[in-house]
């Protein structure tokens, strides 16, 4: 009765601060307990830990389609080379990977797609012959004049080979090109070439260990997916080099 009393005392004499102190002060409280939980955090970091996931699933699913969708494209045209990517030689003989890709290049010549063929590939600790060079031997073997092919034997891997040959391709003033390699090779190889300032297409090999069954096409469909993934990311190759797919 006193605390209303003093309401009405303080409203009537105009003191409206005065009568909110005193509403405030009757009204009740809750202990702790039964006051209302705050928002959970870990509702959000849920969410966003889904999100995180559900996002890369997608960037590695579209990206492994890419490469699956690239090595069935057959992209050959009329350019200035075709470039060969380089893969094993043994004492200057061509690993049945690197044959293949070679007899695929020559194909394109005998075709008259391309007044050249550029093979690539350096060589590892004690070789005496580099890929490149093992490669341009191998055509000219097989009846493809000397002056058509060219070896461009400085890289390691594809990055460096792709570098390599669009540093030639500027000083011999020609700039388009298709690139034979294995078919799941076939994205990264083009967009490193690309990358390089190359007007490059692709052509791969139909042919070879590596596209024979189902079990080698997914296993490199799953290598490239991470390489061309890593190249993205770093802008630098990985090393395949065994395979020839660096």
């Amino acid at each position: 009765m006193t605390a209303r009393h003093d309401f009405s005392r303080a409203v009537a004499a105009g003191s409206p601060r005065r009568a909110a102190d005193l509403v405030a002060a009757e009204a009740p409280t809750l202990p702790l307990r039964d006051l209302p939980p705050p928002p959970r955090r870990r509702g959000w970091v849920f969410r966003l830990v889904v999100g995180a996931v559900l996002m890369a699933a997608l960037v590695v699913g579209g990206t492994a389609f890419r490469v699956w969708q690239v090595a069935r494209v057959d992209d050959r045209q009329p350019v200035d080379a075709v470039i060969v990517l380089g893969a094993a030689q043994y004492d200057g003989e061509p690993s049945s990977i690197f044959a293949y890709r070679l007899r695929h290049a020559e194909a394109l010549y005998e075709e008259g797609l391309a007044p050249r063929i550029v093979t690539t590939g350096g060589n590892r600790a004690g070789d005496v012959y580099t890929e490149a060079e093992a490669g341009r031997r191998y055509l000219i073997e097989r009846g493809v004049p000397a002056d058509a092919v060219i070896a461009v034997a400085e890289g390691s891997d594809t990055l460096g080979s792709m570098q390599a040959v669009a540093a030639r391709a500027e000083q011999d003033g020609w700039s388009s090109a298709l690139v034979v390699s294995d078919p799941w090779h076939s994205l990264r190889a083009r967009t490193m070439a690309r990358e390089s300032g190359l007007d490059a297409w692709t052509s791969p090999t139909r042919s070879g260990p590596v596209v024979q069954t189902r079990e080698t096409q997914l296993r490199y469909i799953v290598r490239e997916t991470a390489a061309l993934l890593y190249y993205q990311l770093t802008h630098a190759s990985v090393d395949t080099e065994s395979t020839g797919l660096g």
